[in-house]
């Protein structure tokens, strides 16, 4: 007797190569309204659902599939004389292959049907069958994807039958699958009826790490699922081309050196990353150049760093690195000499090649508290204007240096101040960083200026320190309250400031500027980072 393949697809994406080769091999094919014409147009010999079971289908199609004969088939487990017996009994005969895929819900109300419609497209048979056929893995072969449709075949080619690890991996794909389907359902009659928001996060296998962010504690990375990714370059989808596993740490600051990186994608950049902040952060007219800045914004913060850099590296960048301690260097691409090089520097530097990647998407992002989970759009924009607010006009000239500083600030964690610099024309540099104080003017004068100092004596030594100050830009992540920071930048000898504005006491900060002579821009866009 021949073997009985049933399949019923909306997505008919290879069905008819994959019927034929199951034909081929002599199965019995039993299929359901449209996919049944397909198969038919294609010459392939195709029996109708109605005949296996004996019944038509009703209901404009809403009963077809659901059937003692369709699910005794697939349920049932001949190798035990009890199941035998019945299956016998009542004329069931047993199915050893299913292929179907599900009515397409969510494209359905993705492009704006209506409440009728998408309730005519939830899928009952399908997610049946599919579970049915799930269950007793054990014995029946489940697809629900195309993309599987050649592998399976080709067991079938080489050995007549599937194997039980493909029954299993299977199976478990139709769980997730069918999930995912009532959870789509879930999500858009909650919104639509009861106009109620739900979320459902989903995520692949995990990658067991060493430990969390402290040794005495267990950490796993769970993996987006690629059509969440959307092909996005990011740390769920790179190559790591040498050094040890990452550690959750690694994980973490790794992904906050390519958000920052992302910034500069426009221009050979280099970021610096130490305990999710930039420490250093330059472009070039080089990549070694735009390296050897950022690292020397800050040389004793890039001790045991994360580096992101924004184009394919060469031998000159990678050498800017002997002698000194990375934990991760992350970039599009790596030459043959480049990558030689630092395999041999060190075993332990993680490398990891991750696609050209450019602006950040527009997506979702989340962050879990105990009890909850908050859901945000993700911060992709930079700035919605650029206002010169003082009487002291904001110069055009120094407007790419803002931008530049802007960006540097927004990846600071907040309460951030950023002090940039023009290092050589049209290459810029963040030569001053205060971030996480409870308070801005800390982040400023204690934090941000002693940093520039030192950048001036290592980088400077000799030269004219005041003037260079009075190039710079300072930037804020967010409005001043008060004037203080206008004072505390005058003093230190800064000119320009750029700051998001939206304070009920901006006036004063302005009023400030122009009474000491400062020119202040507003972005009209905050970019607070907890």
């Amino acid at each position: 007797m021949s073997r009985i393949a049933l399949l019923s697809v909306s997505d008919k994406t290879g069905l008819v190569d994959f019927a034929k080769g199951l034909s081929a091999l002599g199965w019995k094919l039993v299929s359901t309204g449209g996919t049944l014409k397909a198969l038919k147009d294609a010459g392939l010999a195709a029996t109708a659902i109605d005949e296996l079971t004996g019944h038509p289908e009703i209901l404009e199609g809403r009963v077809k599939t659901l059937h003692p004969k369709v699910h005794g088939g697939l349920l049932g487990r001949p190798q035990l004389a009890d199941h035998k017996a019945q299956m016998d009994a009542n004329g069931i005969l047993p199915i050893d292959l299913v292929v179907v895929n599900l009515y397409p819900f969510e494209a359905t109300v993705a492009r704006g049907a209506g409440l009728e419609e998408a309730i005519e497209n939830i899928d009952i048979g399908g997610p049946s069958m599919l579970r049915s056929a799930a269950k007793n893995h054990e014995r029946v072969t489940v697809v629900c994807d195309p993309a599987d449709y050649a592998s399976v075949l080709a067991e079938f080619q080489a050995s007549g039958d599937t194997s039980v690890a493909t029954r299993q991996k299977l199976a478990i794909k139709v769980y997730a699958t069918t999930s995912r389907y009532d959870s789509a359902i879930e999500r858009h009659l909650a919104k639509t009826v009861l106009q109620e928001e739900r979320l459902d996060l989903r995520y692949g296998a995990g990658q067991v790490l060493r430990y969390g962010e402290n040794n005495h504690q267990k950490a796993t990375f769970f993996l987006e699922a690629p059509a969440t990714q959307a092909g996005e370059p990011s740390l769920g989808n790179f190559t790591q081309l040498h050094g040890k596993e990452l550690s959750y740490n690694n994980i973490v600051d790794a992904d906050a050196a390519l958000e920052a990186a992302r910034e500069l994608s426009d221009a050979c950049g280099a970021v610096v990353i130490k305990h999710l902040n930039p420490c250093g952060y330059s472009t070039g007219a080089t990549l070694k150049d735009a390296l050897v800045s950022a690292w020397a914004g800050d040389p004793v913060s890039a001790f045991g760093s994360v580096i992101a850099l924004t184009r394919k590296v060469d031998l000159a960048t990678a050498e800017v690195l002997k002698g000194r301690f990375v934990e991760i260097l992350l970039a599009p691409g790596f030459e043959p000499d480049a990558l030689e090089f630092l395999k041999a520097k060190s075993k332990d530097i993680r490398i990891l090649e991750i696609a050209n990647f450019g602006k950040a998407a527009d997506r979702k992002v989340y962050k879990h508290v105990i009890g909850g989970m908050l859901e945000q759009d993700r911060d992709a924009a930079l700035i919605e204007k650029f206002e010169s607010a003082t009487k002291v006009a904001f110069p055009d000239s120094k407007r790419p240096l803002a931008e530049f500083t802007w960006k540097a600030c927004k990846h600071l964690k907040s309460n951030a101040i950023a002090i940039g610099y023009e290092y050589a024309p049209g290459q810029y540099t963040l030569v001053g960083a205060g971030m996480g104080q409870p308070n801005r003017i800390d982040s400023n004068q204690k934090l941000a200026q002693p940093r520039v100092k030192d950048w001036l004596s290592r980088e400077l030594a000799g030269g004219d320190t005041s003037k260079a100050i009075s190039e710079m830009v300072l930037a804020s992540d967010a409005f001043f309250p008060f004037p203080d920071n206008v004072e505390a930048a005058h003093a230190f000898g800064l000119k320009y400031i750029v700051q998001p504005g939206g304070s009920l006491r901006d006036a004063d900060s302005v009023a400030k500027c122009d009474e000491l002579g400062v020119a202040m821009a507003f972005t009209g866009m905050r970019h607070f980072r907890h």
